[in-house]
């Protein structure tokens, strides 16, 4: 998989050395090319498949993320900004999937990044994660999307 991430990222530096355009949009443009001219050369090969399927799930997950995160900056904006108290705080235990520290770290900091959460303890066992939410009208819904908005798409990604 590696390998195939550094021939794209050669094949993007070579369209933009032959464009002579050093810029975001001709990046990502040369990106995409290159990343579309690996995957008709590596389609019959079995075992280089792994990364044409995994860029595609984390371009995927950062969209989803950023909207989580603007939905929540406005949640949050909107109940400075009013008069209103709108905040039900509420700390949460969730029973995590991930295992190895770093599946922990990169799943307490996205959960740490959206604003109106916070992370404040894992277990000793290293299996619940202690969350603090502003905005927590339901448990079962608060688990059900961190698990499958955030946790589950993580581990597809990393594993």
């Amino acid at each position: 998989m590696l390998q195939n991430f550094l021939l794209n990222i050669l094949l993007t530096f070579i369209w933009v050395a032959l464009t002579g355009q050093l810029d975001y949009t001709n990046f990502l443009f040369g990106y995409v090319l290159g990343f579309f001219i690996l995957w008709m050369v590596n389609r019959s090969v079995k075992a280089s498949t792994e990364y044409f399927y995994r860029v595609p799930k984390i371009i995927a997950f950062v969209f989803l993320f950023l909207y989580d995160l603007l939905k929540a900056n406005f949640e949050v904006m909107k109940d400075v900004i009013t008069p209103n108290y709108n905040m039900k705080p509420g700390i949460v235990k969730y029973e995590m999937k991930s295992k190895t520290d770093f599946e922990i770290t990169m799943l307490a900091n996205l959960v740490a990044l959206t604003p109106g959460t916070l992370v404040i303890d894992l277990s000793k066992n290293k299996k619940y994660m202690y969350i603090h939410a502003m905005y927590l009208t339901d448990i079962d819904d608060f688990k059900h999307k961190i698990d499958i908005r955030i946790e589950k798409k993580l581990l597809e990604i990393i594993r």
